[in-house]
């Protein structure tokens, strides 16, 4: 009667421990789930800043392969920006060279600021100039972290440094983009505010890592030069500013008809009149908000959506039709 009374404690206390078990493993996967589900939600269309206000906006670009100098050159218009480029990549070369030959170097810094309106090519020059910095040896790996406040930035008092040295890790080898820099001290300057203790955490790991790492921070001129002049460590490690100009109306059409041949896409005759009026009238009219390139590619794809909805009231199209944009279609993209 013991035994089995015995057995029975047994069993008991086994289904139990099962039970247990399984409800954690429940338990597990379920967070392990929700904590995947926000993974994909960061990485979905990582490329671009979203309107949410709690975000995270960082953007891991690793090294691609080519040649980084044919690259900048193949860039549409930017011409004072190629110049001052390949200007500091000659200089390093000659310091490289001089130090081989045992002569002596000025210490000179590596971070960049990039001043200049939106949509101007200043992240595409980043990626193009981590790489180069790779080519000279500057740099180990190449890649590029692109982040901006809200990457950097913590709600609470403590986070921010945990969360500014987390995304400087991240780019150890490889260069940091910190857009809109600027905002990390807003205008006004509010005691209180956390962007001063990641500007603090990052000019101290900007002397400890400063082998290993590169900054570039950019944005508008004016509010540029306010963060720069904001802290004597910021004056101190940024003295190499590059102006990217806004585009001119020619350079902004090139730039549509550089998506239309990457997306096998044409235009009528009309169609390309039409489009170079309304773009030298967009610039003349331009405010300092004008996206520039971002503006071009919104009018592109405004244009393909204009055309997919005429062509979905047709029937047997031929390839001609699907892959011309005609001056309906480019109207339509303005209006």
């Amino acid at each position: 009667m013991n035994v089995s009374n015995n057995t029975t404690k047994i069993i008991i206390v086994i289904g139990g421990v099962l039970i247990a078990f399984f409800i954690a493993l429940g338990v597990l996967t379920y967070v392990a789930d929700k904590a995947d589900d926000k993974i994909k939600e960061k990485k979905t269309d990582g490329t671009e800043q979203t309107d949410s206000v709690e975000r995270d906006s960082v953007v891991i670009n690793e090294t691609l392969e080519g040649d980084p100098y044919q690259e900048l050159d193949e860039l549409i218009g930017l011409e004072s920006v190629k110049e001052e480029v390949r200007s500091l990549a000659n200089f390093v070369k000659v310091q490289q060279e001089r130090k081989k030959q045992g002569m002596k170097t000025p210490k000179m810094s590596y971070h960049l600021v990039f001043t200049g309106s939106p949509g101007t090519g200043k992240t595409t020059v980043a990626r193009i100039v981590a790489r180069i910095y790779k080519d000279l040896g500057i740099l180990k790996r190449g890649h590029m972290v692109e982040t901006d406040r809200s990457g950097l930035v913590a709600e609470y008092v403590g986070q921010t440094a945990q969360k500014t040295n987390a995304i400087v890790d991240s780019a150890l080898n490889g260069v940091l983009f910190i857009d809109e820099a600027y905002a990390l001290v807003p205008d006004g300057g509010r005691g209180s505010d956390y962007g001063q203790e990641a500007i603090s955490t990052l000019l101290k790991r900007m002397e400890d890592d400063r082998d290993k790492l590169v900054v570039i921070v950019a944005g508008y001129s004016s509010e540029m030069q306010r963060f720069i002049d904001s802290n004597p460590g910021l004056q101190s490690r940024f003295n190499k500013y590059i102006n990217f100009p806004d585009y001119t109306p020619r350079e902004l059409y090139d730039i549509f008809q550089m998506y239309l041949r990457k997306n096998q896409y044409t235009m009528t005759s009309e169609a390309s009149s039409y489009l170079r009026q309304r773009l030298s009238y967009v610039v003349e009219h331009k405010d300092r908000n004008f996206g520039n390139a971002r503006y071009v590619r919104n009018m592109f794809e405004k244009a393909i959506q204009r055309q997919a909805n005429r062509l979905s009231q047709t029937s047997n199209t031929s390839r001609e039709q699907l892959s011309e944009l005609t001056l309906e279609d480019v109207k339509g993209a303005f209006e």
